[in-house]
């Protein structure tokens, strides 16, 4: 018998994190899905977990892991590890939006939409990383967003600043991390406009005197662009495609993962530029000699 993968998933009340759990879980693992506030605003999330565990007899429960806190990142990785023994997969999902005219943003709210989606995701690896080099195996798997190299449009640019910055921070540890073992895939989910809260959650500027200012040029548009970009998806588009796709890579076997993977019914053209970019990564690692830290299925 196969023994089942412990896995933590971040941001996993809802949206993609929730359905990752779900279905890794469903797929014979041990999933343990990180949220913040189990005992607050996502106890109705912690119950629907725990009731769909006791309904289908899966290993699935939630533990408190807010990743703009290092103590409750701490907290979480130990409690799995406590209770486990070790953590095989993390999935880095933990990410917020926000809408709105990029100057009407203070800095302090592009620095909170980074300290979410880029320094949180350093704040989990910070904690498990040294886990998984211990026992030289495990796989970090890393859900960006194809706005990092795709047809990006205006109003998203707090979040479109930080998935970059994710993506970037992904390709390093790949590299920094393969000697140890550890596999890394990056997975580029598209625009997803219906089954995840990510557009009705986003983060709205507070400078509003800055919107009113932008509103007779682009005020329309700004209300218009949700409708626009549903239009390009399919009607059949769904937001399960990426946690299946995530349970399909958890389950290769280790050293056979592919670097990076697209999930985009849009087709925004990530998919074009990224295997161009990765394809000159691969090329420039092997003219300095460290082509040894590339994955096996990285572009050559």
């Amino acid at each position: 018998m196969t023994t089942p993968r412990i896995i933590l998933v971040t941001g996993a009340s809802s949206g993609f994190g929730r359905l990752t759990a779900e279905s890794l879980a469903r797929a014979g693992n041990v999933v343990v899905a990180g949220m913040r506030a189990v005992d607050g605003r996502n106890a109705p999330a912690r119950t629907a977990l725990a009731d769909l565990a006791a309904q289908e007899g899966l290993q699935l429960g939630a533990v408190e892991l807010d990743v703009q806190s290092q103590q409750s990142v701490d907290d979480a990785v130990d409690t799995v590890v406590r209770k486990h023994g070790r953590i095989d997969v993390l999935v880095q999902n933990a990410g917020h939006m926000a809408y709105g005219p990029a100057e009407a943003f203070t800095p302090e709210q592009f620095a909170a939409l980074y300290d979410v989606n880029v320094v949180g995701a350093q704040r989990v690896a910070r904690a498990a990383l040294p886990h998984m080099r211990d026992r030289r195996s495990g796989l970090v798997v890393w859900v960006g967003s194809s706005s990092t190299r795709g047809g990006h449009p205006p109003f998203l640019a707090p979040y479109f600043a930080a998935k970059a910055g994710m993506d970037a921070l992904a390709e390093s540890y790949a590299a920094e991390l393969i000697r140890f073992g550890i596999d890394t895939t990056i997975v580029v989910p598209g625009a997803f406009t219906s089954g995840t809260n990510h557009f009705t959650n986003a983060a709205v500027p507070d400078d509003t005197a800055r919107v009113a200012e932008h509103d007779a040029e682009y005020g329309t548009l700004r209300q218009d662009l949700t409708g626009r970009l549903a239009a390009i998806v399919p009607v059949d588009a769904d937001v399960q495609d990426v946690a299946d796709e995530i349970v399909r890579l958890v389950g290769l076997p280790a050293g056979s993962r592919p670097y990076r993977v697209h999930v985009d019914p849009s087709r925004d053209g990530s998919e074009v530029v990224s295997a161009v970019a990765d394809r000159i990564r691969a090329e420039f690692y092997h003219r300095v000699g460290i082509g040894d830290l590339l994955s096996a299925n990285a572009a050559l």
